[in-house]
């Protein structure tokens, strides 16, 4: 059976802490990569919130808050399976660092990042589960950031027969090449394409690299974004391969 699949990896500047402002970023992102006929859309690692580690259990969301509804409305809307970045209560005070995973059937599930940087753990609790779906017979697996620093991770995704690694993360510009190394590494290792999204300018006081990147499973990269401007680094997965590389601009409406 044949298998298709357009993915877009979203890279956005993010108001820190301000969940109602980014929110309205995501929406018009979402319906920009709806109109470039995207079936995923995947926004970096705590994309809601941008990264600021002490503010995560005061923001952190329920898995019932109006506002997953709000994303679960735009994946239904739009017709598009959406993986955003946020913080996730848990029984705990300390929340995960989590991705919501909207589909456009109404169905959301959420994974948790299991391998915390250091540091992290002051603040958040790690997962313990990996995360496997599948979008039009193509089975991806997820990745926040620093998992895919752990073999064990990306592993676990070669034995589980993943078609597509992706990574939705925060890399530094001052980590970006040591990351991509590895990345490219990842991707000869299980022999299988690994998709990143990235920030674009600063969050947490960090600059972020920007760059969503593709590469192919010969550790090439295939696909890059622009190291400064909001975008939507796009590449389609069919029948085993990748294809139709390109990079669009996203221009914020001015008031």
């Amino acid at each position: 059976m044949n298998s298709f699949v357009r993915f877009a990896l979203a890279q956005l500047k993010v108001d820190s802490g301000n969940i109602a402002n980014n929110l309205k970023w995501h929406k018009a992102a979402c319906s920009h990569a709806a109109q470039l006929e995207v079936d995923v859309v995947v926004f970096p690692e705590l994309s809601l919130t941008g990264y600021e580690l002490e503010l995560l259990e005061s923001l952190a969301l329920s898995r019932s808050s109006s506002i997953i509804k709000e994303l679960s409305n735009i994946a239904v809307s739009e017709g598009l399976t959406v993986i955003v970045g946020l913080p996730l209560r848990t029984k705990q005070s300390k929340p995960y660092i989590s991705a919501a995973i909207l589909h456009p059937n109404r169905s959301v599930d959420f994974y948790h990042k299991q391998y915390l940087h250091q540091g992290e753990e002051k603040y958040c609790a790690a997962g313990e589960k990996n995360c496997f779906f599948s979008v039009n017979r193509v089975k991806l697996a997820l990745a926040v950031c620093a998992d895919f620093t752990e073999e064990q991770h990306y592993n676990d995704a070669y034995k589980d027969n993943a078609d597509v690694y992706l990574v939705s993360a925060l890399i530094a510009k001052n980590g970006f090449f040591e990351d991509s190394k590895l990345l490219s590494n990842i991707a000869k290792k299980i022999n299988t394409p690994v998709l990143l999204s990235n920030y674009v300018g600063k969050t947490g006081g960090l600059d972020t690299a920007g760059r969503c990147s593709v590469w192919d499973n010969n550790g090439s990269i295939v696909g890059e974004g622009s190291e400064n401007k909001e975008g939507l680094t796009l590449c389609s997965y069919t029948n085993g391969q990748l294809c139709d590389f390109s990079y669009h601009p996203f221009e914020r409406a001015q008031k």
